[in-house]
């Protein structure tokens, strides 16, 4: 075996051992380095796990067999050096997962942030020495806060994921309000505004579900063999609208009469491919044509517009959206509203 051989193969080694407080076995470094077309023995590793704790941060953990491999917590490579572009993305980055990742996600990336902000402050001589004070990522509309997640789920929840294992856990169910013992068999992580799910088949049932990552109260590997399912594709279920509360699977024509600075925006971010407005009419309302989900989230989207969105077709969204607002109207005189004319009378 030559030189280069070995330097390729510790190198691979070192990117697949994780940072406390994830934790890899021996087995699976060999059989994944194996995977990657390196060709040694068992022992050869556990010579070159051996030379590379000497050099880098790396602990082993013998309280049992088989014995597992980690980097310290908060160790940061300095291969390859930042670069000031990588930096002002990752600072940007930041500010935007803070806002739907839980804690304890962000915190196996923390220190490469920390770095990135660390690396900006030294360019004193560049325009990006007040990095803090001239970048800024915001969300469009309320964004609500994130639910907190407990210690180490995140982190369970993610192995059993990558390295397909059954995990047991016990789940606060929202419609029953408590606690549930299942045997959970991880297929996908979904990410949607402040939550976090896990899509998973449960038991010995074959139907993905979605379980909410912050009502995961415990994790523990299951001694159940792990069930795949085969045939699913995570971009697929999105795509079919599981996320979206879908009406009706067929898409639908959406005609509306819009305001004009509504027209503006969505002339520069379409609401589909195939969206088209019309030039203002006396009023300065501008029509809307474009094909979307027949979803409730598309219908959620519209409400929040208000008055500045007049829904013509389809007929049942016109209808559904006009008696929503006399139900709000209905409301507030029930509980006293008057109109200002009403009240000047």
């Amino acid at each position: 075996m030559s030189k280069h051989d070995t330097v390729q193969r510790q190198l691979a080694l070192l990117n697949l051992i994780p940072r406390a407080p994830g934790k890899r076995d021996t087995g699976t470094l060999y059989e994944k380095l194996k995977e990657e077309g390196f060709q040694f023995t068992e022992r050869t590793l556990q010579r070159d796990l051996q030379n590379l704790s000497i050099r880098y941060p790396l602990v082993c953990d013998t309280s049992s067999k088989p014995y597992r491999w980690q980097y310290v917590a908060g160790f940061a490579s300095d291969l390859p050096a930042m670069d000031t572009a990588e930096a002002l993305v990752l600072v940007m980055a930041e500010q935007s997962l803070a806002e739907v990742l839980p804690p304890s996600a962000l915190g196996h990336i923390r220190h490469r942030f920390a770095r990135a902000r660390q690396h900006l402050d030294t360019l004193q001589t560049n325009d990006l020495a007040h990095w803090g004070k001239r970048v800024a990522s915001i969300p469009e509309g309320k964004e609500l806060v994130a639910p907190l997640v407990a210690p180490g789920i995140w982190e369970a929840i993610s192995d059993a994921l990558l390295n397909q294992y059954a995990i047991d856990v016990d789940y606060l169910n929202r419609y029953q309000k408590k606690l549930k013992h299942y045997t959970v068999h991880p297929q996908g992580l979904v990410i949607r505004g402040p939550i976090s799910y896990v899509l998973a088949t449960i038991d010995d049932h074959d139907d993905i579900r979605q379980l909410a990552l912050h009502r995961f109260q415990t994790v523990a590997q299951s001694a159940r063999p792990y069930r795949p399912s085969p045939g699913f594709s995570i971009q697929s279920y999105v795509q079919e609208g599981n996320f979206g509360y879908p009406i009706n699977a067929q898409p639908v024509e959406l005609i509306a009469d819009i305001a004009s600075d509504l027209a503006w925006k969505l002339a520069e971010t379409p609401v589909s491919e195939d969206q088209q407005l019309s030039e203002p009419n006396a009023q300065g309302r501008v029509e809307l044509r474009a094909t979307v989900p027949n979803d409730k989230q598309t219908l959620w989207w519209i409400r929040g517009l208000g008055p500045a969105f007049h829904v013509k077709r389809p007929a049942e969204w016109r209808d559904a959206l006009a008696a929503d607002a006399a139900k709000v109207l209905a409301y507030a005189k029930a509980n006293g509203y008057k109109a200002a004319e009403e009240t000047q009378a």
